[in-house]
């Protein structure tokens, strides 16, 4: 039986021949309907801002704006990037622990939302910043909490980290929000870990930041004009995870939220999603160039590889996991499913996009999609390892493609370079 996978009607085989491979498809249905899920279960007082860093495509950021998300940026470029997908300055939040006087700057004169502080030296930089342009400048603390709570795939409270500013520091500084005459300490944000997949978790992270923030908030005189409770919702990649039940998690969620809310009623409630709105829209699909047999294993070796999708490398794992794969086009013939290392381009042995993955005997042509790989995909691998640059990105709105990025090419990526006049490049003088 010959396959060829659709995205809303177009066929994968089409949209490799139109773009060519490897490349990125990224499902504008998935990504609306996630938005109108949390929409509609989460409360109303909570806010979605989508954190570029997952997914920093401008059309990606503009649709997802366009069903109610607003930005959480870490880079002058995300700032640029949100701001040319129409979200609004209010609407967007600046994150990260090494901001440059340029980016600090660029969050001033645009007006954003809040800064989000990372530790006092910063704090002492943005007063200086806005005293120079005659305004205050809106701050929210980025707490470093005491505790920390079992279940996510990276636990980002209760260690020492250079995210925030620790809660005990906070608790001994009670005049910090007269310190400073050109800011405004009008919140608190506290991020407790990335990749959680259970219910509890979320609802018992959820609980201790709203008793934390009123804590710190009583203590240092930080206002309550905007509480982030960070995000972290979880995507289930790997045989044995099962994905997040929205619904069951917002029945418990939501009265947190309704009894804060209704203490804090001028406040602006804030959750920061990036993966869980991006990941499941997203294939990287690679087209197999060669199979061939080692030690009794079989490879296909396809066009594409970690330098594109490196969090399918398992980097921090001890035993590599396997993202989702599908055979995408080609003979699905149920009775002669293999085990197959599905390989890159690259010369070294970790480009492994897939290790004893079970699919139909592969051919040279066929199509592979990685599923589930909207979300840390080629941003944040090494795309200009040996010099192979981005692949196409295209976004499928509507039953349309739309070409969203185009892959780099050889020319684009030497533009880049400089070659020293050739008289600087006398030979060497052997030596006496």
């Amino acid at each position: 039986m010959i396959t060829d996978e659709r995205i809303q009607g177009i066929p994968a085989t089409a949209l490799a021949r139109e773009f060519g491979s490897p490349l990125y498809i990224y499902d504008g249905d998935v990504l609306a309907a996630r938005m109108r899920e949390l929409r509609t279960l989460l409360h109303s007082r909570l806010e979605v801002f989508f954190s570029l860093k997952a997914n920093p495509n401008i059309s990606v950021c503009a649709l997802l704006h366009a069903h109610g998300a607003r930005a959480e940026v870490s880079s002058l470029t995300e700032l640029r990037t949100a701001l040319r997908a129409g979200i609004a300055p209010d609407d967007i939040i600046f994150l990260g622990p090494g901001k440059s006087r340029a980016e600090l700057a660029a969050c001033l004169d645009e007006g954003i939302a809040a800064l989000v502080c990372e530790s006092f030296g910063e704090l002492a930089l943005i007063d200086e910043l806005a005293a120079e342009r005659g305004t205050r400048a809106p701050v929210a603390i980025r707490v470093n909490p005491a505790f920390s709570v079992k279940g996510s795939g990276l636990t980002m409270g209760g260690k020492p980290r250079q995210f925030g500013i620790d809660e005990v520091q906070l608790l001994a500084e009670p005049d910090l929000a007269r310190r400073y005459a050109h800011v405004r300490l009008m919140g608190l944000q506290v991020y407790m870990g990335t990749r959680i997949l259970g219910e509890d978790t979320i609802v018992e992270n959820t609980r201790r930041i709203f008793e934390l923030a009123e804590r710190l908030s009583a203590v240092t005189g930080c206002g309550l004009e905007m509480v982030d409770i960070g995000g972290g919702l979880g995507v289930a990649y790997f045989d044995g995870e099962q994905d997040l039940d929205l619904r069951s998690l917002t029945i418990r969620l939501n009265p947190l939220v309704d009894e804060f809310a209704g203490r804090h009623p001028d406040a602006r409630l804030i959750m920061e999603l990036g993966r869980y709105l991006v990941a499941t829209a997203g294939t990287y699909v690679v087209q197999v160039r060669y199979v061939k047999e080692s030690l009794g294993e079989r490879f296909a070796v396809t066009d594409g590889g970690t330098h594109h999708h490196m969090a399918a490398v398992g980097i921090g794992s001890f035993v590599k996991r396997n993202f989702p794969v599908r055979l995408l086009s080609g003979d699905a013939d149920p009775s002669g499913i293999e085990e197959w290392n599905v390989t890159g381009p690259l010369c070294t042995p970790n480009d492994t996009l897939a290790r004893k993955v079970r699919l139909p005997a592969l051919r040279r042509g066929d199509l592979i999609g990685v599923l589930r790989s909207g979300a840390y995909g080629p941003t944040a691998s090494p795309v200009h390892f040996l010099s192979h640059g981005y692949p196409a990105e295209v976004l499928v709105i509507d039953g349309r493609a739309h070409l969203v990025r185009e892959a780099d090419r050889p020319e684009d990526l030497l533009s880049r370079q400089r070659l020293v006049p050739s008289g600087a490049l006398s030979p060497l003088t052997p030596a006496p």
